[in-house]
Formats: C-alpha cells, structure tokens, sequence
C-alpha cells in the first residue's frame, strides 16, 4: 500500500470510528487523522500479531476492519486521556 493510501486509509478508519462511538469526541480533522493513522497502524500491528494479516490491500475488508478496530482503540484511549482536561469557565 502507498503512503498516500494508507493516510487515506486512516482518515477514513478514523472518522468511521468517530461515527461508530457514542458521545462527543473532541479533536477536528487533523486530529482524526493522526488518530485514524495511528489506529490503522495499531490495527495493522494487532492484525499481524494476532491473526499474521497485516494491512496490505488498499480494497481488502480485512484491512478496513483491522483499521478501524485499532482506530476505535486509540479513539477510547484519546478520550480517556482528554476527558478531564477541558476548560473551566
């Protein structure tokens, strides 16, 4: 996969993930892509690991379900970390 498509691949696993969870989620457009490609790397790591399945195919739903289960991952661990750190008016 080229570098181009797997940026692609995680802006779209991370905005996927951003759908698929309940509640606010802070961060804009540049966030959820360092997330999503964060998340597409875990979930490529995870994927290799666990099932020897890395991400390969630009067009492979393996690639696109492991994407987007580590962005889910990296997504609860941001809000995690980010939940109390809000401002006070």
């Amino acid at each position: 996969m080229t570098f181009l498509g797997f940026l692609l691949l995680g802006l779209l696993a991370g905005v996927i993930a951003k759908a698929i969870l309940p509640g606010r989620q802070g961060g804009g457009w540049f966030v959820t892509l360092i997330l999503g490609v964060v998340g597409a790397m875990l979930g490529g790591w995870l994927g290799s690991l666990l099932f020897n399945r890395p991400l390969t195919e630009f067009f492979d739903l393996q690639t696109w379900l492991l994407a987007i289960a580590g962005s889910l991952i990296v997504l609860l661990i941001y809000g995690a970390l980010t939940r109390g750190s809000s401002k006070a008016s």
